[in-house]
């Protein structure tokens, strides 16, 4: 049986990290925090057994690993982005390009989506799932959802409220955060070691999700108590799916940020919408 690869997202923290020979400005390149982009690189050096960095206190240096592995890497990516940029054929007429997580897509959107249809039939909606500065790049979209902390998202994007993180469990759980798993979304600078600092102590977490979106499916399913943005959750408590393991809640340092074409008539007329399915 043929080994499976490493996760694309491990080549692409090392790429960057091993271009600007640091993890925080990688992180800023491709809109994680510092300690995910090194969670990464740590797991594919775990994997192919070799130290790829060597790490001190001023910075990093490649080893003979790592300059060995980089240029093979980068041209690997560069073929990944040319192949999918040849299938991106642009705007169409009356085809509306919305790039989100689909966290975003399935749990703020979608459960609206009908009405914004019915106010404006004629506008026809392209989903793209893009969570990294290249896949927004790439989709040349007309609104887009991001998420990270301000500096990560770019000029003139609106933070997307409420934000704060709460605890949710299924409807059907039984238990608090004392006796239930504990889901924590990773790659976020805010979790359950936060809430125990300022709220309440609570257990190490079980369960480890890589989004709120995922999290938030997890504990909705019956799996335990995921602290998830606020923003996701509207839907999720009035249908039932979840409800309030808690009534306290914390800030995040990061969040949902929105920016739109201004220059399209449709691109304003979804974030009108959407402002007020989230207000």
């Amino acid at each position: 049986m043929a080994k499976s690869l490493p996760p694309l997202t491990w080549f692409r923290a090392f790429e960057a990290a091993a271009r600007h020979l640091s993890f925080t400005a990688a992180a800023e390149e491709i809109g994680l925090t510092q300690s995910a982009v090194s969670q990464q690189v740590k797991a594919l050096e775990t994997r192919l057994s070799v130290a790829l960095f060597t790490r001190r206190a001023r910075g990093l240096s490649l080893t003979d690993e790592g300059r060995k592995l980089l240029p093979q890497v980068g041209s690997a990516l560069g073929v990944l982005a040319a192949a999918t940029d040849a299938f991106d054929t642009g705007p169409a007429a009356n085809l509306l390009t919305v790039a989100a997580s689909i966290s975003v897509t399935q749990w703020v959107i979608a459960p609206g989506l009908a009405s914004f249809a019915s106010q404006h039939p004629d506008i026809r909606i392209r989903f793209q799932s893009a969570i990294w500065p290249d896949d927004f790049n790439l989709t040349r979209a007309d609104v887009e959802i991001r998420f990270g902390s301000e500096t990560q998202v770019g000029r003139n994007a609106q933070r997307l409220v409420p934000d704060r993180l709460v605890a949710v469990k299924s409807a059907r759980a039984t238990g608090d955060l004392t006796t239930l798993p504990l889901i924590e979304a990773v790659g976020t600078s805010s979790g359950w070691k936060d809430w125990a600092r300022k709220v309440a102590p609570v257990p190490e977490p079980q369960l480890f999700a890589d989004s709120y979106g995922m999290a938030l499916h997890l504990a909705a399913q019956g799996n335990g108590v995921a602290l998830v943005s606020q923003l996701l959750i509207r839907h999720a408590v009035a249908s039932g799916a979840v409800t309030l393991a808690h009534p306290g809640a914390i800030d995040g340092n990061e969040g949902y940020f929105l920016s739109v074409d201004d220059a399209n008539p449709q691109a304003v007329q979804f974030r009108a919408w959407l402002l007020a399915q989230v207000g």
